[in-house]
């Protein structure tokens, strides 16, 4: 049963306007219907990454068919300043989820998932394909639970190596998690489009390091106390968005 005055949130993949009449597809009906258990006229907050908010209701309800009725729309300020990509190599299970998870919560733009040499999740074909599209429903469960406007894509998970030089686009400030690093953020001049590069548990080896740096990426520190991978960016991002976006009160 959902709480007392909570209004669920949704994200859809499609256009929405004041006056729509929106037909759910299985696995949001489902959850609606079926774990919250909304019935008719119960309001619910669709938003589809076009920057607002729709105010909705539960125009029908059934174990078959569920539409909303779009009655409102709404442009609160939620999204950070900061245009971030993330660089995550692919972790084990849940550690992943809660890396991206945590990612989004804390406003990351996009996420792009890396295979590293000391990465040890091996994925290709099918296998892959499936944990990129649950990799996705994470994102947009995590939309969805924290508030965005948007629902950060996942691209397609990729070596590191063939990711490194896109991080210079679009004047982007290259910043890249290693323990060995002499400086932190308040060495680091503060720019709007950030690339953030987290390696995995056992690290980013020395050649992948070097050849970051080659490509622009500036190595940083967090302090003296060695953080897991599933951990260490969700600290650079809350740092990030504290020093120089939203978080700052």
């Amino acid at each position: 049963m959902r709480k007392s005055g909570h209004i669920p949130r949704v994200y859809l993949d499609a256009a929405l306007g004041v006056g729509d009449i929106i037909t759910l597809d299985d696995a949001k009906r489902h959850h609606l219907v079926t774990v919250l258990r909304l019935g008719a006229e119960a309001p619910v907050t669709l938003f589809n990454g076009d920057g607002h908010e729709y105010a909705a209701h539960v125009d029908h309800a059934d174990r078959k068919r569920m539409t909303l009725a779009v009655t409102a729309q709404h442009s609160p300020e939620r999204e950070s300043p900061l245009l971030i990509t993330l660089y995550q190599a692919i972790a084990r299970g849940d550690r992943m989820d809660f890396a991206l998870a945590k990612a989004v919560e804390l406003g990351v733009t996009r996420i792009q998932p890396v295979f590293t040499e000391r990465g040890k999740v091996k994925l290709e074909g099918s296998r892959l394909e499936k944990k990129q599209a649950h990799w996705q429903a994470v994102a947009e469960s995590a939309a969805e639970q924290s508030g965005r406007l948007v629902r950060p894509a996942v691209a397609p998970a990729l070596p590191l190596a063939e990711t490194l030089s896109e991080g210079a686009e679009g004047n982007c400030l290259q910043l890249m998690l290693a323990p060995t690093a002499t400086g932190g953020l308040a060495s680091i001049t503060r720019k709007k489009r950030i690339a953030l590069l987290v390696g995995p548990e056992s690290g980013l080896s020395d050649t992948e390091i070097a050849e970051a740096t080659r490509t622009g990426w500036q190595p940083i520190t967090l302090g003296p106390r060695v953080l897991r991978t599933e951990s260490a960016g969700m600290a650079a991002l809350a740092a990030l968005q504290t020093c120089w976006g939203d978080l700052a009160g």
